[in-house]
């Protein structure tokens, strides 16, 4: 496996090359966190793409497709149709907002004090996806170096908040871009017709599966459902997606470059199945589902493909795991550590400080925070359990506050916080009661943050009429553009 080695150790190398050049880049806040607002469309829609592709939608969409054939693509392709919701009906207005964090949205459109709390709920989503994303790192070091869970684990998220750290979001944005040509190249134009050719063709595969394998719905209605709840209404307001939308030029270039991105994410979704349903004609009795995808690389692709492939998983891990801890470290700066301090907005200490100090402390959080997820990722096991409470929280917490927010103009402030904490608790609590994987958390804990937003924004005075107002101005874009450099003071004469 020498070819191979070399492979990934040059991939490696790269990424920290390019976390280098990245902080030549990043001389502010705008583009420490958000690529100074400035990805065209080619390069947005890559990077896009890259963050919400992740090791679950590579190794575990391999793994679904092994248990349940065809229908195994369905979790991607629930995440798939939430970008291109996001994209068409949410990113261009999201896009003119010129925040960097869902709170702060929250706290424009309802006049303050809803940022906290959500800020607390983004932070531990984030927190837990990073978490997962960094534990995946395990599997694949282990298939390559054969080293201990713990090692690999720190290897992988060391290389992930050395690069991030160095340069934020404009290193993740060009390591995003190569890591999207790998997993292009290694999943769609390698892996999917090696597999399928080595199964023997897909008449060979129909023979040997049992006819539900190639049921488009034989995953279950209720398992798809709850899909769409959580994966494609996660889409909609997760704080690692929403930094990809403000990282565009313009509204136009989030809305199409996203929409392309989501598509991209359909066809892989249909790669990710179809391998895993070649993998169970050649290995029908795997210990385990998630096993598929490492174990058709390692034993079907010669040398030098079998490196490029398992690079492009590691790139599948390092691309969302990178957009989590960035965005991890976003919400703990700007939307908890700043209020606590009471320092929202500080006036600059003088020309020029205030860029510099920013990146300064946002580069601490990053690193912080990767410290943090590393270490959480070492003490727990169970990344499917870790993922499920991660995205119950969000979307059973922060959904309706936020579509709420954008689509319905009567709600008030007092209504998000309770649809906030309602949701919360009672995702909580029906987890506890039901069982973490259970779907009922998720199901009554909208339900409950639904009715406590709808109840509580109609027993309340309407929001403000000059918030809504300068929230109009923002939304369509004619308010100033809080990232640009304040106009020189003339000398006096």
């Amino acid at each position: 496996m020498a070819v191979d080695y070399i492979v990934i150790v040059v991939y490696l190398a790269g990424m920290l090359a390019m976390g280098w050049w990245g902080m030549r880049r990043a001389k502010s806040k705008s583009d420490f966190l958000v690529a100074g607002r400035r990805l065209g469309p080619a390069m947005y829609s890559g990077t896009m793409a890259a963050i919400v592709l992740g090791g679950a939608s590579t190794i575990g969409g391999v793994g679904l497709g092994y248990q349940y054939g065809l229908s195994g693509a369905w979790l991607v392709l629930t995440i798939g149709f939430g970008l291109l919701a996001l994209s068409v009906f949410f990113s261009a207005r999201i896009s003119r907002l010129k925040v960097y964090t869902v709170s702060e949205m929250l706290d424009l459109r309802y006049g303050g004090r809803a940022g906290m709390i959500s800020g607390v709920v983004m932070w531990a989503y984030t927190l837990m996806l990073a978490v997962t994303s960094t534990i995946a790192y395990a599997t694949i070091f282990n298939v390559l170096f054969d080293v201990n869970r713990t090692l690999a684990i720190v290897i992988g998220g060391s290389i992930v908040v050395a690069y991030s750290t160095l340069g934020g979001m404009w290193s993740i944005t060009l390591t995003d871009m190569v890591q999207f040509v790998v997993k292009t190249i290694g999943v769609l134009l390698l892996l999917l017709p090696i597999a399928v050719v080595k199964a023997g063709g897909f008449a060979e595969m129909k023979a040997q599966l049992p006819t539900e394998y190639f049921d488009p719905l034989g995953i279950g209605g209720e398992t798809i459902f709850t899909y769409v709840l959580i994966y494609t209404f996660g889409m909609l307001i997760g704080q690692d997606i929403w930094q990809r939308v403000f990282t565009a030029r313009s509204d136009r270039t989030a809305k199409w470059g996203g929409t392309i991105a989501g598509t991209y994410c359909l066809a892989y979704a249909v790669a990710g199945a179809v391998i895993g349903t070649a993998a169970k004609v050649m290995y029908p009795d795997l210990a385990s589902p998630d096993d598929a995808f490492a174990t058709i690389v390692k034993d079907e692709l010669p040398m030098g493909v079998r490196g490029l492939v398992l690079a492009a998983a590691l790139a599948a891990v390092m691309s969302t795991s990178s957009g989590a801890l960035i965005a991890c470290a976003t919400v703990a700066n700007n939307d908890i550590w700043s209020r606590l301090r009471g320092l929202v907005r500080p006036p600059a200490a003088g020309p020029g400080d205030e860029p510099h100090d920013e990146v300064k402390g946002n580069r601490a959080f990053i690193l912080l925070m990767g410290v943090a997820v590393i270490l959480a990722a070492i003490a727990l096991n169970d990344v499917v359990e870790a993922l499920t409470v991660a995205y119950n929280l969000l979307v059973g917490g922060l959904l309706v506050p936020i579509l709420g927010g954008l689509l319905w103009r009567r709600g008030t402030v007092q209504g998000a916080l309770a649809g906030v904490a309602v949701g919360g608790i009672s995702v909580v609590a029906l987890m506890a009661a039901f069982g973490i994987l259970a779907n009922e958390p998720i199901y009554y804990g909208l339900l409950a943050s639904l009715a406590a937003y709808v109840v509580v924004s109609l027993a309340t005075p309407a929001t403000d009429a000059a918030v809504l107002a300068a929230w109009r101005e923002r939304l369509a874009g004619r308010a100033p553009d809080p990232d640009a450099e304040p106009e020189p003071v003339p000398a006096h004469q």
